[in-house]
């Protein structure tokens, strides 16, 4: 679940979206230590913004505690940045997803991303792509078996999670 959003210029002020037949309202704040302050089971982080102020955003999160997995979503990170940021999640032992990639799904435990919930069953099967669009074409191609989780790690040079971390995780 969504318990907040960090957008420093509408700290203060909630978001509705919509939940099932109705809306909630998500408050908004000014940092990921002021969201993590009130809501104190945070443990992820997904990031949204454009790439010139991706690795601030992921490197705010990498810097709360609380926070043990980010999924970076975001697309021309440059690799530079990658790097100093994997580095710094490895010595934090938080699990980066990405950048550019569309998250991760677990099928009626969670969804840290913009994979589409509505192709995804749960099943025994785990799932690693470093495309988005097959992520999505396995997905529907598994539909009839499931699938544990599907994780879409990103197609840049430089991810925070690979292959064999994936491997390693679903062991």
């Amino acid at each position: 679940n969504v318990e907040a959003f960090v957008y420093p210029p509408d700290a203060g002020k909630s978001n509705e979206i919509p939940y099932g037949s109705g809306l909630i309202a998500i408050p908004v704040y000014k940092s990921i230590a002021e969201a993590t302050k009130h809501h104190p089971t945070l443990n992820t982080s997904l990031v949204y913004i454009g790439a010139d102020r991706a690795m601030k955003g992921g490197m705010e999160a990498l810097d709360d505690s609380h926070i043990k997995v980010v999924s970076m979503i975001t697309e021309g990170v440059p690799v530079h940045d990658t790097a100093e940021f994997r580095a710094y999640a490895e010595s934090r032992g938080t699990r980066v997803i990405g950048p550019n990639c569309p998250g991760l799904i677990s099928p009626g435990r969670s969804n840290a991303g913009i994979i589409p919930a509505t192709i995804a069953g749960a099943g025994p099967i785990g799932l690693v792509s470093k495309s988005g669009t097959l992520t999505y074409q396995m997905m529907y191609e598994l539909a009839d078996h499931g699938f544990s989780s599907a994780v879409g790690i990103g197609g840049d040079p430089i991810i925070g999670t690979t292959h064999i971390d994936c491997l390693e995780a679903f062991e």
